[in-house]
């Protein structure tokens, strides 16, 4: 029986888990911990880091891992870019389930940047009323434009206030709605909307309240990562695993 390793944290990954889950498949999710509740799961759990390439290396020799499935999110780099080492160097097949990426459409006004430098330097200028929607780990890099009022988003109640000098905190779970968002942007003013451009249709609903409202969006790009298999669902996986794994493809 295969030995699967799903590196999580998306809602795909949970979606996987319930599939492997109910074939009965021996499989671990991994968690890089970042969230602390995170959603309760069909499969055994384990969450931290690995400690690099080694570390992940090693992990998949002493639990004799058969697959890999990346579920992380898009922008996950690190984790991404050494699960391909890893794989590469025990001989251990690897996959991807990631959500496609959004694509402008009518309405939209995005501008596009390379990553959350190139975001913080686009922020030049005068004061805005800004929604960061990238949760809580680049918060700090915003301090470089403190002229703004920023609308930040958590899953998670911080253990102390961000310290952006201008700011209004909504700690709340997705999937969000559309219509909420935009209720959201009305009500505190906002006037450009900053995210990743992370695909799926759970974070999709704050692109589609601005396009709604005729809000600009600056919108970072994805990383590049080494080349990979890619799927964008859980039965092209779950039938990579029986049957095009097996054959080393």
């Amino acid at each position: 029986m295969p030995s699967i390793l799903v590196l999580g944290g998306t809602t795909e990954a949970s979606a996987l888990a319930v599939r492997l889950a109910a074939r009965g498949d021996a499989a671990v999710l991994s968690y890089a911990g970042r969230v602390a509740t995170p959603k309760a799961q069909p499969l055994p759990v384990r969450v931290g880091g690995f400690g690099g390439v080694d570390g992940l290396t090693a992990y998949l020799r002493t639990h004799r891992v058969s697959h890999v499935v990346d579920a992380t999110h898009p922008f996950a780099a690190r984790i991404s870019a050494n699960a391909v080492a890893a794989c590469a160097t025990v001989g251990v097949p690897l996959v991807t389930l990631t959500r496609p990426a959004w694509q402008a459409v009518a309405g939209d006004r995005w501008t596009h940047v390379a990553d959350i430098d190139a975001a913080v330097a686009a922020l030049a200028g005068p004061p805005r009323r800004v929604m960061l929607a990238l949760g809580r780990m680049h918060v700090d890099a915003f301090l470089a434009q403190p002229q703004h009022h920023y609308l930040l988003r958590f899953v998670d109640a911080p253990d102390a206030p961000p310290a952006l000098p201008q700011h209004d905190l909504v700690v709340d779970r997705g999937p969000f709605t559309a219509e909420g968002d935009r209720r959201l942007m009305v009500a505190h003013g906002i006037d450009l909307v900053v995210c990743k451009n992370a695909g799926g249709s759970g974070a999709e609903a704050k692109l589609i309240a601005a396009r709604a409202l005729g809000l600009p969006v600056l919108l970072i790009d994805r990383p590049v990562l080494p080349v990979r298999t890619e799927y964008s669902r859980v039965e092209e996986v779950l039938d990579w695993i029986d049957h095009v794994a097996d054959r080393g493809v």
